[in-house]
């Protein structure tokens, strides 16, 4: 298990790994690449020269055709992938068509279907309770029983790299003046303000991409999670917390989430992370029997929140309350239908420590702790990126595309 190619080897980016990306070089048309140390290898001429039956589907400018194959398919192909770059005998059909990855330009890596966001971090839900309703529970009493989750929109999920413009909409009322001379009397209409938020944050996520669709009316078992689920990535659901706060009762989130959601270029394999899973940190109370999943069904999946290139949080995602394969179940239950592209990911991943949270909000305290230099929210010109590695099969640890964002006036 040895790779042939230069620098590949005990890297995060060995055969352990073999991430997909949609790539394009030398004016070429976007098509499917696979990133093998520090260089991608463009699939699709070697594909077609083995006469693959599947080749036609790493000629395309997305990874949807290849996931819709399903499966048995991905696990083939994952297999003739390590193959052909850990045998020697390969090199000579093989080394002619890696592309270091500094000459290529990396493109949105499928067509986002439909997006799900989910609220599964049980340290981020208390956190946001408390801070938003600090007079009430922290935790409403339904979010121990289902994996909490709205619908986002697919039209903006954008690849890393793309700037984040700053949105705008409406805010709480401010607070009425008191009336001179009187005792509880105060003036203004209570009229919401509207303007460029002034609370933008990050949600530091992994995305999941469904790749074997379903039929209306068919739900996914927890045990189906890996017949369905391609692969994983970072992602980050921009915020904007002010317009969030005035919006989202009774109904939830809206505009304050729907602008910009950002994913890494790269997919890594779901059966990439086998080293990776970790039992669930507990449930209390038992879930529901749709919702019961053998274990391990976690993931030891370690993010780096990096400002300015400054690292100011590490939030773990094996400290999530619940699974992946408990939000495809969820999602799933009422018959809704899963296509190829389709998006959910895990909502904010926060731990038990201030410097394990995964927002903005919660490492500044709703705005009032600054962390790091100060900070509290976002400026412009601020750059997040956020970074995961995980174990991976060959002893070390592998790592999952970064996904960056800059931040640009309204």
């Amino acid at each position: 298990m040895t790779s042939w190619v230069d620098g590949a080897s005990g890297s995060a980016y060995d055969v352990d790994n073999l991430p997909y990306a949609v790539f394009s070089a030398d004016d070429d048309r976007p098509r499917v690449g696979v990133r093998i140390g520090d260089q991608v290898l463009d699939v699709t001429p070697v594909a077609a020269g083995e006469m693959l039956d599947v080749h036609e589907a790493f000629a395309r400018d997305s990874l949807n055709p290849l996931m819709a194959l399903g499966p048995t398919v991905w696990r083939s192909v994952r297999t003739w992938l390590t193959g052909l770059l850990t045998d020697e005998h390969e090199r000579d059909v093989v080394e002619p068509h890696l592309r270091p990855l500094d000459d290529v330009t990396l493109h949105l890596p499928f067509t986002v279907a439909d997006y799900v966001d989910f609220y599964c971090s049980i340290q981020h839900a208390t956190n946001v309770g408390r801070i938003f309703r600090p007079d009430g529970e922290a935790l409403l009493p339904n979010w121990r029983h289902l994996p909490v989750g709205y619908h986002g929109r697919a039209g903006t999920v954008v690849v890393s790299g793309t700037p984040i413009r700053r949105p705008s909409g409406q805010g709480r009322p401010p607070v009425p003046e008191p009336v001179e001379g009187s005792t509880g009397s105060t003036t203004g209409a209570g009229r919401p303000t509207f303007g460029p938020t002034r609370r933008l944050d990050i949600e530091t996520e992994l995305g999941f991409v469904v790749g074997a669709p379903t039929q209306l009316g068919e739900s996914v078992p927890t045990s189906g999670f890996a017949d369905h689920v391609f692969g994983v990535l970072p992602l980050n659901d921009w915020s904007a917390r002010d317009i969030q706060a005035w919006e989202y009762v009774p109904l939830g989130p809206f505009l304050g989430k729907s602008f910009a959601t950002s994913v890494s270029a790269w997919v890594t394999p779901l059966a990439a992370l086998e080293a990776a899973r970790v039992p669930l940190p507990g449930q209390d109370p038992e879930p529901l029997d749709y919702l019961q999943v053998a274990e391990p069904a976690g993931y030891d999946i370690a993010f780096e929140v990096l400002l300015n290139g400054e690292v100011v949080s590490r939030p773990p995602f094996s400290a999530l309350y619940w699974s992946p394969a408990q939000m495809l179940a969820h999602l799933t239950i009422n018959g809704a239908s899963l296509r190829t592209g389709d998006l959910f990911a895990s909502g904010t991943i926060s731990g038990d420590e201030r410097d394990q949270r995964g927002s903005f909000l919660e490492l500044s305290w709703g705005g009032q702790e600054p962390f790091g230099e100060g900070r509290t929210f976002l400026v412009d010109g601020d750059e997040v990126t956020l970074r995961a590695t995980a174990p991976g099969a060959l002893g070390g640890r592998i790592a999952l595309g970064e996904v960056t964002g800059v931040i640009t006036p309204a």
